[in-house]
């Protein structure tokens, strides 16, 4: 099966899921840790899988969970990395406005 054929809008919907999902968890693992004080989620981590799509899970978690919520530079990276996944799909919108006219 090529390549091509898996890249369809449900599954790309799908993985976002699962990638928002997976980085809300996360967020929730690394609160329950700190609070009996065993092995972290490193922010690296955190950071990452925001990065790689799970910003809204990664709000998500903070707000549900209340983990993270003040702590610097990580509120500000993470605010960062929302910033650049909006102008990427706003750009990515545009493209697809302009090759559709």
């Amino acid at each position: 099966m090529p390549l091509t054929a898996l890249l369809t809008l449900p599954n790309a919907l799908g993985l976002f899921a699962l990638v928002n999902l997976w980085t809300f968890l996360l967020f929730g693992v690394d609160k329950m840790r700190a609070a009996a004080g065993s092995g972290r989620v490193s922010e690296g981590a955190l950071l990452t899988w925001a990065l790689c799509g799970g910003s809204i899970g990664a709000y998500a978690g903070r707000a549900l969970f209340r983990h993270k919520t003040r702590k610097q530079p990580f509120s500000s990276h993470l605010h960062q990395i929302a910033i650049l996944q909006v102008c990427a799909v706003a750009l990515a919108g545009g493209w697809m406005l302009a090759g559709a006219l």
